[in-house]
């Protein structure tokens, strides 16, 4: 292949602004169909975005013989079954995260496209963007010395019955269309970047519950992971504080300093040592997917390694299940 053909599977928010626009900015790449089971959204979607072909069935989607390859923006409830069926006609995959709703899943679909030989990457895309590749090479650098331990907090106040009724919101804090709530929407970036940072786990555990009872999934997780290097990580996440706790930040504790910074809010990392705080500020993507889609282009067409790979992802599956499992 001399560029990627994309077909996309899903045409909600996510494709809106924070990734289908970039595949047509990157490099040796181009958004040629798009499928929506309601084909009228399809068609729309299409026509808004200047893309030539759409459907309303993914197989006829995932077999146009000028699709090459496919990206599927469903949620997770889907991700399996769409994943799947690239994978068999032979094309390579980009999935959404979460990967799917659980590690056996994730880890089934991994093992399938490597028996078939087709490349699959997913859509940890922090992983490509300047802010979390700096804190990167501030820890290779050791500019806050060995790093001893990592705590991350992630408050965000209870949805509201109105926002419950729109349905781009409600499903995910649906645990048959999510895997869970807002915890398995949003911490498989938090935990990728974790594990992107340390390397290999070497155990998890954690607790979670669903206090309010305000809707199905659960409501406050805890987790804590031993890395094989030996970082310990705890993290706290709470979806049902008062908005005045709200609160977004990771704190990353080395022998000689700290870093901080927030994973959604994307502005600024700050170095405490030696008494003083440097801070590093950051200027936000307009397509946050950009940076990782040209990486996985790259690896598709055999011109780099893979930038999130399924094996990678599956083992962001593992902790979620290791960190909610009763």
């Amino acid at each position: 292949m001399e560029k990627i053909k994309w077909g996309m599977i899903g045409c909600g928010d996510v494709t809106e602004v924070k990734s289908g626009p970039a595949f047509n900015k990157v490099n040796h790449s181009s958004l040629v169909a798009v499928m929506r089971r309601d084909g009228a959204k399809a068609k729309d979607y299409a026509e808004r975005h200047h893309v030539q072909k759409w459907y309303n069935d993914a197989n006829l989607l995932i077999n146009d013989e000028e699709v090459n390859a496919i990206y599927i923006a469903t949620p997770p409830s889907s991700h399996e079954e769409y994943a799947l069926a690239a994978i068999h006609a032979g094309k390579p995959v980009y999935i959404e995260k979460p990967m799917t709703l659980n590690y056996a899943s994730a880890n089934m679909i991994t093992k399938v496209a490597k028996e078939k030989n087709i490349k699959l990457s997913v859509a940890h895309y922090r992983r490509g963007q300047p802010l979390f590749n700096k804190v990167k090479q501030l820890i290779k650098e050791k500019v806050i010395g060995e790093v001893r331990f990592v705590k991350l907090e992630f408050y965000k106040q209870q949805l509201d019955k109105e926002s419950l009724s729109i349905p781009k919101v409600a499903w995910r804090i649906n645990p048959e269309i999510a895997g869970g709530g807002l915890f398995h929407d949003l911490a498989p970036h938090q935990l990728d970047l974790m594990y992107w940072f340390f390397g290999d786990v070497e155990k998890a555990s954690g607790y979670s519950t669903n206090q309010s009872k305000f809707y199905g999934a659960d409501d406050i997780v805890s987790g804590n992971i031993l890395f094989k290097s030996g970082v310990i990580f705890n993290g706290l996440w709470c979806f049902n504080v008062a908005p005045e706790s709200e609160k977004d930040l990771c704190e990353i504790y080395g022998s000689e300093g700290k870093l901080s910074f927030p994973i959604f809010e994307h502005k600024k990392i700050e170095i405490f040592k030696n008494g003083e705080k440097n801070i590093i500020p950051f200027e936000p993507l307009q397509h946050v997917q950009q940076p990782l889609i040209q990486e996985v282009v790259n690896y598709f067409l055999d011109k780099s390694p893979n930038p999130s790979s399924g094996e990678d992802a599956s083992e962001v599956m593992k902790l979620l299940d290791e960190f909610t499992e009763r």
